[in-house]
């Protein structure tokens, strides 16, 4: 099976609603489920954690992480940690399970390589996603953080049923890859309960303009794909933008600010990626 006829096959899975997910991914999507209820009671959103081991190991270590711990004083148990780091990000957190866990099951070493580089990407467009809707687009953060999460989950689940199509390692030389994978990523968003705004924002994301001054989600993450330093191995990086000192990101982000954005996001990738081992 070539790449084209792959890709084809995955995509008309998809649009008939036959998504395969680990069975982690389905523990984590109900308590994400859950978690998406604002009257959730704290007693129960503990209760759902709780059952998961690694997501209450992973929202405690987050929670002590320099992301969240600005007064360097350390929670031990689940109730703290979620009341320091609030429902958004402990659903953000959900969510960063259910796309790493994608990539869990790959075999193939050279797989394994693009899903490692994918998640890596998709945590620093995140970390820059959350300090640039705080600093520059005025859009909520937490929202900003979760979307960055799940941008890339359509092709984080390409990858996990690659092992299965090998085809999908082929060079794409007539460009025609990127349809079947709006198409599959439009599904993969749907089968996961996304956000109407949210998912309209991922899936403008590839023909997308920034616009002038941003505001939008799309701006944010836009903008955060574009200064992350690790790009999607999945995809042709998004539109070149000029180099900074002569684009028209200087119009809203001056050297200083970048700088800094720039040392936060790192920081705070560094931590995310720590907590999320654990």
């Amino acid at each position: 099976m070539n790449k084209l006829e792959a890709y084809g096959h995955i995509a008309a899975l998809a649009i008939r609603g036959d998504l395969v997910f680990p069975t982690s991914v389905n523990a984590a999507l109900r308590v994400q489920l859950a978690l998406d209820d604002p009257d959730c009671p704290i007693d129960e959103a503990i209760r759902l954690v709780l059952a998961e081991p690694q997501l209450a190991a992973r929202t405690v270590a987050l929670s002590n992480s320099a992301m969240f711990n600005r007064t360097s004083t350390e929670v031990v148990n689940v109730r703290s940690a979620i009341m320091r780091i609030g429902y958004h990000n402990l659903f953000a957190l959900a969510a960063a399970m259910v796309v790493r866990q994608f990539g869990s099951k790959i075999v193939d070493p050279e797989l394994r390589a693009k899903a490692e580089q994918l998640w890596q990407h998709t945590v620093h467009v995140a970390c820059l996603a959350r300090i640039i809707a705080r600093e520059v687009t005025g859009t909520n953060p937490d929202t900003a953080l979760f979307a960055s999460i799940v941008h890339e989950v359509g092709n984080f689940y390409i990858l996990s049923r690659a092992d299965e199509f090998p085809g999908l390692l082929e060079d794409d030389p007539d460009n025609w890859q990127p349809a079947s994978e709006e198409i599959i990523t439009r599904e993969v968003l749907n089968k996961l309960n996304i956000p109407e705004a949210v998912s309209n924002a991922i899936q403008n994301l590839r023909d997308g303009f920034l616009q002038i001054p941003p505001e939008t989600l799309l701006d944010t993450l836009l903008l955060a794909n574009q200064l992350s330093p690790v790009d999607s191995p999945m995809q042709a990086p998004p539109r070149d933008l000029p180099p900074h000192a002569e684009s028209v990101v200087d119009l809203f982000i001056d050297e200083e600010m970048l700088e800094r954005i720039l040392a936060e996001s790192e920081r705070d990738a560094a931590a995310m990626n720590a907590a999320l081992l654990v």
